[in-house]
Formats: C-alpha cells, structure tokens, sequence
C-alpha cells in the first residue's frame, strides 16, 4: 500500500485546478472556479473549484471532494489507484505499504469481480464456439459476415435461451453468486438464481486495459429491445465507458483523431474494414466524461449518429460538448437509409473515406439542419433560427471561428451582422434590421426555394407529391422553371445523371446558376425526411397566404365598395383564397 506521507506529498504537489482542468472547462469566478458540472447534465455551471482550499463541489448534485475523489469518480477507480495516477502527473515515485484489513477486503471483492465476468465470458464463448445451442447464433454471425477471427477480436458469446445456465456455470467453477448479483449479471427470485442474458449474442465490455467489465446482448430476430446491457456495478459506469476503446487506442494515437458510432455492429463494420480508430456509446447518451475522455486521447472527434430524429439530437448533444472542450468536431454523413454496416456492405472503405473527409463541421451541421427544420422565409423564423444558434455561437472559443460563423450565418439568414449582435445582446430584431424588403440580395439566392429545390432533386419519390400538388404553389420565378425542367426528365431512379446533364441544356444564366449551387450544396439534406420539410413549406405557404388575405381586407374596409380599387383587390382576395385551399 501507498505510504501516508507519499500521499501528501503528491497532494502538496498537484494542483486540483490543474487536475479538474484536465476534463472540465473552467472560468474565473472571483476566488473559485466553476464550470459544468462533469457529473450530472446541466445547463448552468454549478461546479466549483477552489484553488487555495484544494477542493471541489458542485452546487447541482452535491458531488465534493479533493482531487484523489475527483479522480476516482472520474476514472471510476479506487483511492491507490487515484493516488497512482496523480503520483505521475506529479512527477513522484512510490512505494507501497501494506494494506489495511478494509482496503484488502475491498480489493480483494474488485478481484472476485473481475475473475466473474471472465468466468462469464468464457462460458458465453464456450457456447457460442462449441455447444449446439450456440448454433443459431453462429449461423445470425455467417449471414453478417462476421469471421470467427473477427468474433475472436471482439471475444464474441452467446448467451443460450437456458433459465440458469450461466448460474450453473459459476457455481461449478466457485464462484459466489452474491458477488454475481452485485454485477447484475445474475438476479434472484422465487425460484432461485436465473440469468439476466438469455438467447442473445453477447458483447463484452471491456475497459482500456482489455479488462471485462459489463455485458451486452443482442436479439437474433426482431424483437425487443434489441439491447440490453449491464446494470450500473462497482466495475462498469456506463457514462464513464466507451465501447472499443482497447481495440482503438493504438489506432487513434496513430490518427489523432476518433469516430464515435453508436452501436456494437456499426463498430464491428468499420473495424472490420480496416478503420480501428472506432468507439461507440454502451446504449447511452454522450456524457461530458467521455468528452473528456476522449479528448484525453484524440485531438479531433467525429461523430456518426444515426439520421433520425434521435440520431441527430444525440449529435447536436455530442456538439455541446465538444464546444465545452474546445474541441474540433465534424459529422460524417452517409447516403440516406445508410449505416456503417449496410454501407461498407456495398461500396469499398474508400468510399466511406471520401464521405470521413467530406465531414462538415458539427455547428455548420447544426446550422444547416436548423435551416431546414425552420426555413428562413420570413422574420419569426429568422429569429426563431438566430435564438437557436446563439447559445451554442457563444460557446466557440477561437475568436476567428466565431468572425468567420457570424458571417456564413448571417449570409445563410439574409440578415445583416448588427442585427445578429443586436439579438445576441437580448434586443428585439424586426424587419427594419434586416436587408431592405426583408429579403437577401438577389445572388445570395433565396434558401427556402434552394432548399425545396435541393429535395426535388436528391428524393425522386417526392417528385410525384410535388407535381400534384402543383409546381406554381410551390416554386417561383427561375426556380420554378428549374424545377419544371427537373420535372420533365425521365425517371431514373436515384441516377443523378440527368440532372447534371441540365446544366448544358439550361440556357438562362440564373437557372444555371441554381442549379450548379444546389447540387454542390446539398449534403446536409442526406440525413433528413423530405415528407416534414415538405409539409412544413406547405404549411408556410398556407400561413403567408393567410396573412396577405388579412392585408387586403384591412385595405378593403376603408376603400370605397363601388370603387375599381376595391373590386381589384376583391378579385385578388378570391384568387389567395383559391391558391389557398389547394395547401
């Protein structure tokens, strides 16, 4: 065991500023420090460092402590080797003194942990390997092609569809099944001792020494969840996990950089194409220690979510953290209806290395996808827009970063710098601080019809949703003969030949140049449904419909009846309310 007076020193020598520095962005708050907290979600810094009393609490969930506590509950270690790794970083050496009768209970529990879920994972591997009960699951991996050296790499097992198999397993081998339970790898009933995982392929989890620490298992058919993994336990804290880190290490201090997946198949995919630097989530959101963790680890991160509506809230979760860390973070988009594994399936890992190096930045993304979730068509929206992007805009740490996003915004937006700053400042914008008319200058192009267009083009199964609902409600001046002309070609599937092919064919030079900006520009439609987004325009039309009807009867009620003005503006009333009906 670690001697008292080595444990002082190394405290009198690190600083706990430096230590929590290390994984939590902190800001001067006269005599302390606070930052957000890397313990529990949060919004509002509520986590305190205090330099001269070389101690830490958060306000929120009332986690406190020096920087040996702050270390074990980061790295999820015990106190000796907490002591350990600040003993490093201080630059201190060690020798060990005898442990205590509590310390060596406790170590000697983590031990009977560890030597369980190794006894677990044999006996998985047993079956999966040998038994004819693991026949199935061998079958499930040959049709995902999946090799036994590549099961061999991830320790791959299968848990039999047997009440107590694994129960059995460990009693037969000594183990106490009360330690078991405690790894939740094992429960007890009315009927005695039965097995969490039953036919399932199992997942180890493993830390980053190569240590199993948790389970995962998968169904082989289609019902639910398809998931399940190991509870919280004295050895797994899944916000403190990620999954493949041992494989990865090597390759991502090669790289420089790390690809977040979020599941154990799209891990298996890239690994097994060759692409190592490759972690994913334990069926768990991003947390600010894997943030931290990672940047630990990597000078770069990207993230490859799934494109549904859940995948892009965990990327745009992913990117608040790693605006916190300051840390450069791009989104690889793959075609629509793609992951990692149907992808790789059918195209060369090149082409999954042209889509890595065609990542965007994740604000950029961020930005782009808000455009088309609230389309910048009218003043609300703009602002609805602009008080999304803000707290996040504020986060970017590089001054020119932030120059060069207020502009590319503020161009996307069609509004000027002053009235994005004035509404940073909490001041109301109208539309006197946007250009005049309230619209973009003419060769900015308009983004909704660009956007509207850009579907048109990259879905041909909206084609057909758009033509009968009527090119003229939708589309208007070059746009709309663009969109015709798109309209016109011949039904090739997704082949977007012919629509390149229009380029040649277009002989006005503002169509041409719509046409070449919005296929260049549209790769932050790839992850998106075009079904919403057209009926969000469809609704927006409906609203700005409804609004010139109102003008015009306001206009109507103090113009004389018998008048030609007023019979004009009956007759465009009639026309908005026909246009109208056809939303």
């Amino acid at each position: 065991m670690i001697p008292e007076e080595k444990v002082r020193e190394i405290a009198e020598r690190v600083s706990i500023l430096e230590v929590v520095s290390d994984y939590v962005q902190l800001r001067r708050a006269g005599a302390n420090y606070v930052g957000l907290c890397p313990f529990h979600g949060e919004k509002t810094p509520s986590f305190n460092v205090n330099p001269a009393r070389e101690v830490f609490h958060c306000f929120g969930c009332g986690e406190g402590g020096n920087a040996f506590s702050f270390i074990m509950k980061m790295e999820g270690v015990g106190f000796p080797e907490a002591v350990k790794l600040l003993a490093r970083k201080a630059g201190v050496e060690i020798e060990e003194r005898q442990l205590t009768p509590a310390e060596r209970h406790a170590q000697d529990e983590r031990q009977q942990f560890q030597r369980i879920n190794e006894l677990a994972e044999e006996y998985f591997r047993t079956v999966l390997l040998k038994e004819p009960a693991g026949q199935v699951a061998r079958n499930y991996l040959k049709d995902r092609a999946v090799d036994e050296a590549l099961a061999a790499d991830y320790r791959l097992g299968f848990a039999p569809d047997r009440w107590d198999g694994l129960a059995k397993h460990l009693k037969t081998r000594g183990a106490d099944l009360e330690t078991a339970q405690k790894l939740g790898i094992l429960r007890k009933g009315d009927k005695g001792w039965h097995d969490l995982f039953r036919n399932r392929l199992i997942f180890p989890i493993r830390d980053h020494k190569g240590r199993v620490i948790a389970f995962a298992g998968r169904v082989l058919d289609t019902s639910l969840p398809k998931y399940i993994n190991s509870p919280e336990s004295p050895l797994y804290h899944k916000s403190a996990v990620m999954f493949g880190l041992d494989m990865a290490l090597p390759a991502i201090r090669t790289e420089n950089s790390v690809i977040i997946v979020e599941g154990y198949f799209d891990h298996l995919a890239l690994y097994r194409a060759g692409i190592r630097n490759v972690v994913a989530t334990c069926g768990t959101a991003l947390t600010t220690i894997h943030a931290g963790l990672i940047k630990r680890h990597a000078a770069r991160v990207y993230t490859l979510f799934d494109s549904d509506a859940a995948g892009l809230k965990a990327t745009f979760r992913s990117m608040e953290l790693f605006l916190d860390q300051r840390m450069p973070a791009y989104v690889i988009t793959l075609p629509s209806g793609d992951d990692p594994d149907s992808f790789l399936a059918k195209n060369p890992v090149e082409a999954f290395t042209a889509c890595r190096d065609k990542a965007r930045p994740i604000f950029d993304h961020f930005v782009r996808s808000l455009l088309v979730r609230i389309p910048p068509d009218s003043v609300d929206n703009k602002v609805r827009v602009i008080d999304e992007v803000i707290p996040r805009f504020k986060k970017i740490a590089d001054p020119v970063e932030r120059d060069l996003y207020e502009k590319e915004i503020c161009r996307l937006l069609g509004i000027t710098v002053h009235a994005f700053r004035k509404r940073q400042g909490g001041m109301q914008v109208t539309a006197r601080d946007m250009p005049a008319g309230g619209h973009p200058p003419a060769h900015r192009g308009d983004r909704s019809q660009d956007t509207l267009l850009a579907l048109l083009i990259r879905y041909p199964e909206a084609r057909g949703e758009i033509r009968a609902f009527g090119v003229d409600n939708l589309f208007e001046g070059p746009h709309r003969q663009v969109a015709e002309a798109v309209l016109a070609l011949p039904d090739n599937g997704d082949d977007p030949g012919d629509v390149q092919s229009l380029l040649d064919r277009l002989e006005d030079p503002d169509q041409r140049r719509i046409l070449s900006q919005v296929l260049v520009n549209d790769d932050h439609l790839a992850d998106i449904d075009w079904r919403t987004v057209l009926a969000n325009y469809k609704r927006n039309k409906e609203k700005r419909a409804l609004h010139s009807i109102r003008d015009i009867a306001a206009q109507l009620a103090v113009l004389d009846p018998d008048s030609d003005a007023y019979r004009a503006l009956l007759q465009q009333a009639d026309a908005l309310r026909t246009r109208k009906s056809k939303l």
